[in-house]
């Protein structure tokens, strides 16, 4: 199988699998692009931020905005992704995918940038072992709701894991989505656990029905919209 930068196309079940076997010093990654832009979603929405989007993921969601970051990407050494994200002299750092957690130097690059004094965001897909960050990264975890197809990938166990400074994630495609979301958050406690985010699929399902769903359930989350949807082209790359 040939690298992600000569074109190799990776198909899901392949992805564990190649990363584990290209990656065995953790050193070196697979990266798809790094951009400045605003955080558009999250509990830090509004804010300046670096963001470095690897390559691969595991996951083949219905709606998935980034497909782009599937298979494209070069082969980089973790220093040299450190050196230039320092460059931006942004403090506020997201490692997204793709699926991030796919590559064992996903591990190594946020060690290594908090140790620059950055705050890291990983945001991941929930369908690997968030444990493996360090202690005071900042785990977004996108919760796959029935309509992206990937629900069953979901790791449950990751759950224990969650501490006050993590967020959940649901992307809300229809009622049936909303309802899981809301019987999950119930049936695992997400309030008590961290801050629990609510989306939309951008184009899918009209903002305000959602909005009027979380207030009529006096549902305890945050309703988010993708910022960076708003002010830029939708599917422009890098903003």
């Amino acid at each position: 199988m040939q690298v992600p930068s000569d074109g190799a196309r990776l198909v899901p079940s392949d992805c564990n699998r190649y990363f584990d076997r290209m990656q065995p010093d953790a050193h070196d990654l697979f990266v798809n692009e790094i951009y400045v832009s605003l955080q558009g979603e999250s509990s830090h929405a509004g804010l300046p931020c670096v963001f470095v989007r690897l390559t691969g993921c595991n996951l083949r969601c219905t709606w998935c905005d980034t497909e782009y970051a599937f298979y494209e990407g070069k082969r980089r050494s973790v220093d040299d992704v450190v050196q230039e994200v320092e460059s931006h002299e942004v403090r506020l750092v997201e490692i997204t995918g793709g699926e991030p957690l796919l590559q064992k130097g996903c591990v190594t690059l946020a060690a290594r940038l908090q140790e620059k004094g950055k705050i890291v965001l990983v945001e991941t897909s929930g369908a690997q072992p968030i444990n493996v960050l360090p202690a005071g990264v900042i785990r977004i975890m996108d919760l796959k709701c029935p309509s992206t197809g990937e629900c069953d990938k979901n790791d449950w166990d990751n759950i224990a894991h969650l501490n006050a400074k993590d967020e959940v994630k649901f992307v809300i495609g229809d009622r049936a989505d909303y309802d899981w979301a809301r019987q999950i958050m119930e049936r695992h406690q997400l309030p008590q656990r961290c801050l629990v985010l609510i989306s939309t699929v951008f184009g899918a399902i009209e903002p305000r029905i959602v909005a009027d769903w979380m207030l009529q359930d006096r549902l305890e989350a945050r309703f988010q919209l993708q910022m960076h949807k708003y002010i830029w082209d939708p599917v422009a790359r890098g903003v």
